[in-house]
């Protein structure tokens, strides 16, 4: 049973008070669209750093549910991958997205391929940057919390996360994300502290946790361990990675920001896994995986200092779910609307933006009850939507690897499609060996051999 003293409920009221606070004060009325889209491109490498690090981790539930059954294949397939990406991102596109001085991928994608591959991978960016995942994460603690009804948690979680961001847009989730960057690093330092000073460190662990969970690759199948490292290519074609490029104030703060940022994924990587082990160690036979970290703060910390890891939780989530809700607002605004209504202006853009907070956010409220699992939607959503935009987001950023425009719409439908399908009639292969065949590598192989006939010019398709 978890409960709540008074003194963890005042830590996390005050933790919300002040997101507010800084939320709203920092909402001053944007002159333009540049600048409540992209807080004026003036991103400094101080706030790129923190809003870049604090974004990447919504998923803190998942997290502990991963490292409580697959140990250290966690941090293998959910951290190491990532920071390969990372960096070549940094290193090959950062100062490119920079230079180019756009909005969204959809944006750099009408300049290259044309306006219906702009509004395709519009589809695609709106879906991958779904904020329900971290919506059902935000208002599942509320809940348990809280005790409240889950649709007031989840409308609550809404409004913590995109009021100020209907009148300040990015400006207001920079300022908020820098906040939450702190808190999310002293609450897990707390645990992860207490957990190795009042349980015994590595040797605990190792007299409590199956063998597979001291393994990286524990033992997963390499097809599991491959789609993994797969999905990890959304990373070149991250909204929230383009989005603080386009932002940053030059391309070497863009370029150097990732790079530092992957130090401090490295060390909250650390701290996570470690306390999911130690999780997975006291209650080896947990119902629910998804509350790991929930029942070790219940039974290791103390009134106060449990209040401080639920605020570090909370900022975990609520950092990546204000910034997908701004994202996906931001792909209704700009590549929806002004893309089919060209005329508007920078006064119009703000409006249909700020209306597609609302939108995205009762969208995702649906989804968190038709797909109540956070794994689930990360895995269903990455390896059906990521391999129609990848080669089509490296090819407009590097010309040798383009095709025929037309082409490029064919290729996004057809992977999309053969993705969808074997996903939808992989079930009916359960015995045979065909069942291992994961549908993200359908889906990429199908834009490889398509992507690769483009640039042959096997066919002679106009643009």
């Amino acid at each position: 049973m978890i409960s709540f003293s008074f003194e963890d409920i005042a830590v996390l009221i005050i933790f919300f008070t002040l997101l507010l606070l800084i939320g709203f004060l920092s909402s001053k009325k944007s002159k333009d669209a540049t600048d409540y889209l992209l807080a004026g491109r003036n991103l400094n490498l101080f706030f790129f750093v923190l809003v870049t690090v604090s974004t990447w981790y919504g998923g803190i539930l998942g997290v502990g549910e991963f490292t409580y059954r697959y140990g250290l294949l966690s941090w293998f397939t959910q951290g190491l991958p990532y920071y390969f990406f990372a960096f070549l991102f940094a290193v090959f596109f950062a100062k490119k997205i920079r230079e180019a001085s756009l909005f969204t991928i959809p944006d750099k994608l009408f300049e290259v391929y044309g306006k219906n591959v702009s509004l395709f991978s519009a589809v695609i960016v709106f879906i991958l940057v779904s904020p329900a995942p971290y919506l059902l994460m935000t208002a599942t603690l509320m809940k348990e919390i809280f005790h409240i009804d889950f649709l007031l948690a989840l409308i609550i979680s809404f409004i913590l996360s995109g009021s100020y961001l209907i009148r300040g847009g990015f400006r207001s989730n920079v300022y908020v994300d820098a906040f939450q960057f702190f808190v999310m690093f002293v609450g897990f330092i707390i645990a992860a502290v207490i957990c190795f000073y009042s349980l015994g460190g590595t040797e605990f662990l190792s007299a409590n946790l199956p063998s597979s969970h001291l393994k990286f690759t524990g033992d997963a199948s390499p097809a599991f361990i491959i789609v993994w490292f797969l999905i990890a290519l959304w990373t070149f074609a991250d909204p929230g990675f383009h989005q603080r490029a386009y932002a940053a104030k030059n391309g070497n703060i863009a370029k150097w920001g990732i790079i530092i940022s992957i130090f401090f994924w490295a060390v909250f990587d650390f701290l996570t896994t470690s306390t999911g082990l130690f999780a997975r160690a006291l209650f080896p036979d947990l119902e629910q995986p998804v509350l790991a970290y929930p029942f070790l703060a219940e039974k290791i910390l103390s009134p106060g200092f449990k209040g401080l890891f639920y605020a570090g939780m909370f900022a975990t989530i609520i950092s990546t779910l204000n910034s997908f809700l701004f994202l996906s607002a931001t792909t209704i605004g700009r590549d929806f609307f002004y893309r089919l209504i060209p005329q508007l202006n920078d006064d119009k853009i703000k409006f249909f933006t700020s209306i597609g907070i609302l939108i995205s956010g009762i969208i995702s409220i649906l989804i968190s009850f038709l797909i109540p699992s956070v794994v689930q939607i990360w895995y269903t959503i990455g390896s059906l939507f990521i391999p129609a935009i990848i080669p089509a987001v490296v090819s407009a950023y590097y010309p040798k690897f383009r095709i025929a425009k037309r082409m490029m719409l064919i290729e996004m439908i057809i992977s999309l499609l053969t993705g969808t399908i074997w996903f939808s009639i992989r079930d009916n292969f359960l015995n045979s060996f065909l069942f291992e065949i994961e549908p993200m590598l359908v889906g990429l192989s199908a834009a490889i051999v398509i992507h690769i006939i483009g640039l042959l010019g096997k066919f002679s398709l106009s643009d």
